[in-house]
């Protein structure tokens, strides 16, 4: 799992790809690789398309990007690029128990 918070833009990119790439590489990781988006309070073009390559890096290697717990202007990002329906996306963040 990756944690994210703060904002993710252009400045954060390097920091995000590492902890991505880590992630994947992982030996005997889970074949889902879930991104907690909770405490992600922007993210703008730079960090979408990071996590869109991710996606396509995950596939790659036999795995799954997931999106867990995205806000509002997350979602409202993924939509409106049409990029919601490429990624398999969790309401709630990773550990909490639905209602």
């Amino acid at each position: 799992m990756v944690r994210l918070t703060g904002e993710m833009d252009i400045s954060r990119v390097d920091e995000v790809r590492a902890l991505l790439l880590e992630a994947m590489t992982r030996t005997g990781g889970r074949a889902d690789i879930v991104v907690d988006l909770s405490g992600l309070t922007f993210c703008d073009s730079a960090g979408l398309n990071l996590l869109l390559r991710a996606r396509l890096q995950a596939k790659e290697s036999g795995r799954t990007l997931r999106l867990a717990a995205p806000s509002a202007q997350m979602l409202r990002l993924l939509e409106i690029t049409g990029s919601l329906a490429l990624f398999p996306v969790d309401t709630a963040p990773p550990g909490s128990v639905a209602p």
